[in-house]
């Protein structure tokens, strides 16, 4: 004779794997939806726009003119091979006035890009931006090797001439970590999910330009 069937077990089982099931999918929602969210509390380094995704800007008051945004991670190799392709480039557009640069220092690759991304936001205050950022990625360590502490990245902003007491506070203690949550939180919200990642006038360039000088000049050109 056949056994015969539990109704009432086989309900809590099955209940108990749905439960489970939408358990682990809410786990895996959470981190999603917290890398959106922005700390409006957040202390805001110079020259950044919180209406450009926190980024921090390069001739925002231009008409008519490209507007390059930028999802970089100090970290990331391959932003170190951008850089070498289109960093003196970039920076020419912005001498020039021929662009609005917007530059989103990410935080993918772990603590080391977090207090890098602080340390830039520290030298915006110092209007050496753009010179910590070339030496950054010239000196680019492997990812997170330990090689870039807080005092190394003071020691940095030294080589360019950052010398102020404010500086040297400002990426000790970390002044801006919540402004780079903030940068991260809307990148998700722009689906950026790996760096580099250019924007110009809103829309993806072809990533096949990113490493020819010639290629990404013409999209730039092109609006």
């Amino acid at each position: 004779m056949s056994a015969k069937s539990q109704p009432g077990k086989d309900n809590f089982t099955r209940n108990l794997v749905i439960g489970v099931v939408l358990g682990v999918v809410l786990i895996m929602l959470v981190p999603t939806v917290i890398s959106k969210q922005t700390k409006t509390s957040a202390k805001i380094p110079a020259s950044v726009s919180a209406e450009r995704g926190y980024g921090i800007v390069f001739n925002g008051d231009l008409k008519s003119v490209p507007i390059i945004d930028l999802y970089e991670d100090f970290q990331c190799p391959v932003c170190a091979q951008f850089e070498g392709a289109q960093g003196q480039y970039i920076e020419s557009l912005i001498a020039d006035k021929k662009a609005t640069v917007v530059f989103h220092t990410l935080s993918f690759i772990g603590t080391e890009s977090i207090i890098a991304a602080n340390a830039a936001a520290c030298s915006a205050d110092e209007g050496k931006f753009l010179a910590l950022h070339k030496m950054l990625y010239q000196t680019q360590p492997k990812e997170n090797s330990g090689a870039w502490t807080n005092e190394a990245l003071v020691a940095a902003g030294g080589s360019v001439g950052i010398k102020s007491k404010t500086y040297k506070d400002c990426v000790t203690n970390g002044t801006y970590a919540d402004w780079v949550t903030n940068v991260q939180a809307s990148a998700a919200k722009q689906n950026v999910n790996s760096t580099p990642t250019v924007f110009i006038n809103g829309k993806e360039a072809d990533r096949n330009s990113y490493y020819d000088p010639a290629l990404f000049a013409a999209a730039v050109e092109r609006g």
